[in-house]
């Protein structure tokens, strides 16, 4: 069941222009687990918040999917290549990841090792912050299915929450300090 809290999420990110098309053509990639998920709906929401264009200040829109059944580089570059020519003309960049391989890569990039996820929600409850949390996901009758497990009072409080399944501090406040000097009403609340 609908809360008004999630539909009142739902209607706000879908006023965004990029999220809206992402969700529509999607389905399209008939990938598993998609969901579109982190910045540009929870940045969306804040450029609400603030009055401000819903497209301000958003790098890029993560596209997440699970598929274990293969995990080689070259079958997620192929669908990075075929959403990139799906999503070209949209004038955002939508970032692609199998999320069934992210433990191959991740100690590389981020300095530390995580174990192979179980799935998309799993990957999306482990993002550095609470607020940073949802996904949303669409069927081909542009049915939304949203995946919010710390709920949206935060999200629409402007409340940045350092999330406890991720003890990386030194990501969590770098990236706190990038949406306060984009979003300067937040609150960021402190590493514990």
């Amino acid at each position: 069941m609908t809360t008004a809290r999630e539909a009142e999420f739902v209607s706000v990110v879908r006023s965004n222009p990029a999220v809206a098309e992402i969700l529509r053509r999607a389905p399209q990639l008939g990938l598993p687990g998609w969901y579109l998920t982190a910045g540009g709906l929870f940045q969306t929401v804040w450029n609400h918040l603030a009055d401000r264009d819903p497209q301000a200040g958003i790098r890029d829109y993560d596209f997440f999917y699970f598929d274990d059944s293969d995990l080689s580089y070259e079958a997620e570059n192929e669908v990075i290549e075929t959403a990139a020519s799906l999503f070209a003309d949209l004038g955002v960049d939508v970032e692609v990841r199998n999320e069934a391989r992210v433990h191959l890569w991740y100690e590389q990039h981020f300095g530390s090792r995580i174990a192979p996820f179980e799935s998309t929600e799993d990957a999306i409850d482990h993002f550095v912050s609470t607020t940073c949390c949802f996904g949303v996901t669409s069927d081909a009758d542009g049915g939304d299915a949203v995946y919010a497990p710390h709920g949206f009072e935060d999200l629409f409080a402007g409340i940045v929450r350092p999330n406890p399944r991720v003890p990386m501090q030194h990501v969590y406040e770098a990236k706190a300090a990038r949406w306060t000097t984009e979003w300067p009403n937040l609150t960021v609340l402190p590493w514990p």
